[in-house]
């Protein structure tokens, strides 16, 4: 019925003078007058543009996190952990201060994709190359070490240009940090296991002594033990006796077959800084900042 009233949509076949008596039965069926008060308000889910930062809890998983992007049509939320997950837009399907809404991509361009984070933290930088390696080196222990700061570092470093090299050990620092003949524009910065006082690794490094080379580490027996025990699901790292390898004794008692297949699930947990301790994030720091430096 074009022009007709809202309220005679839907009763025009009600014969004259029932509508009253239609409204009644209603509430004597169902206990209250459905059509009082103010459902029509309450059944309304207000649209929010899903500005930069805006904190929202998905309702089916529960995931909460802050709006830092759209992928294919879906919101990117990424949580306090630096985690991130995409949601589609649908009617009522977030959370925001415990009120249902519906997000809506804004009118206005898009959150800058310069606002995506590396693995360490960092914010990306888009459209950047990798430049072309630098003189300038980070060592590190060993390729497990190597494989660490690459699944956490490695973005950032590609842009700088600087290269990550394994060494089998540091019982030669002294002698190979003179043939890589550091300088104003070559520089060395070394990353060491177990760098605490009075131990080995401390006296070989005492040895070091160039302006251009900087040498800082982390207290940890084996770089494995600088990833959280919470990301691999246990408790704490198992105290391995004095007299036997770490590595070996660590697979022991978690009953894994072979370091390898330790090291394959330590690797597989590690997604970002927040997955590891922060001694080994300052020291990696303090390195990429020290080799980056313009010279004077």
């Amino acid at each position: 019925m074009v022009g007709a009233p809202r309220s005679m949509i839907g009763a025009a076949a009600a014969p004259p003078g029932a509508a009253g008596a239609s409204v009644a039965g209603m509430v004597g069926r169902y206990g209250e007058d459905v059509l009082a008060g103010d459902w029509r308000r309450r059944r309304v889910v207000p649209e929010v543009d899903a500005e930069a930062d805006l904190v929202v809890e998905d309702v089916d998983s529960g995931f909460c996190g802050a709006v830092v992007g759209f992928e294919s049509g879906a919101v990117v939320l990424e949580d306090r952990h630096g985690r991130r997950r995409n949601f589609p837009l649908l009617p009522a399907a977030f959370l925001l201060d415990g009120q249902p809404v519906t997000l809506r991509r804004p009118a206005r361009s898009p959150v800058p994709a310069a606002r995506r984070r590396t693995a360490s933290g960092s914010v990306a930088v888009a459209g950047v190359r990798a430049q072309v390696a630098k003189a300038s080196r980070i060592w590190v222990e060993g390729v497990h070490d190597a494989a660490l700061v690459e699944r956490i570092w490695g973005d950032d470093l590609r842009i700088e240009g600087v290269v990550v090299e394994p060494l089998d050990g540091i019982d030669d620092l002294d002698a190979r940090v003179r043939d890589f003949g550091p300088g104003p524009t070559r520089r060395l910065g070394v990353l060491v296991d177990h760098l605490v006082p009075g131990s080995k690794e401390s006296r070989i490094v005492a040895g070091v002594t160039s302006a251009h080379v900087l040498v800082t580490g982390h207290p940890y027996v084996d770089v494995w033990q600088a990833v959280k025990p919470a990301a691999l699901g246990i408790a704490a790292w198992p105290v391995v006796p004095p007299g036997r390898p770490w590595k070996e004794g660590v697979c022991a008692a978690l009953g894994v077959a072979s370091p390898a297949d330790m090291w394959r699930r330590v690797l597989s947990r590690v997604d970002s800084f927040a997955d590891v301790e922060t001694p080994l994030i300052n020291a990696m720091e303090r390195l990429i900042d020290f080799v980056t430096e313009p010279s004077a």
